[in-house]
């Protein structure tokens, strides 16, 4: 799927928009982890999902602190990455971190495109840039798994 998420055009929806597809992610690395067989798959994936978690907790500190109430939950995009994800379960392993690479190219998009949301400060920046390294991280290792496979 292809996100639009990082072409809002205030930063409060931008914010949302991020935690919702972070729930989106962390949703489909909990189907990952229920269905792979590899230990150390699932031990990264965990990792992985726990960094989408923290980025969940950071961007609605932030919205608290503009008087806005985050999300509680993904949007129906959830469904489609953990489908993905779920038909990825009946083909083994290396298919099910194929699904994963797809999930986390929007993911990745998405925090590219927030940290170059203007007008941002210093501290929002910070998040959105670790952010988008922990992202680039998940993206690295997953491909370079898949050339394992």
């Amino acid at each position: 799927m292809v996100t639009t998420v990082g072409t809002e055009t205030t930063l409060e929806s931008l914010l949302e928009d991020l935690v919702q597809l972070d729930y989106d992610a962390a949703d489909a690395y909990e189907a990952a982890i229920n269905r792979l067989q590899e230990a150390r798959f699932r031990d990264r994936l965990h990792e992985f999902r726990g960094d989408h978690l923290r980025h969940i907790d950071e961007l609605g500190e932030l919205l608290r602190k503009m008087g806005r109430t985050p999300p509680k939950e993904g949007d129906m995009k959830s469904y489609l990455a953990q489908g993905k994800v779920v038909m990825g379960g009946l083909m083994g392993d290396k298919a099910i971190l194929q699904a994963m690479r797809t999930n986390e190219a929007d993911t990745n998009t998405a925090y590219e495109r927030a940290v170059a949301f203007h007008g941002l400060s210093t501290e929002t920046h910070e998040i959105l840039q670790r952010g988008l390294q922990d992202e680039r991280r998940h993206c690295e290792w997953i491909l370079e798994q898949l050339k394992t496979l």
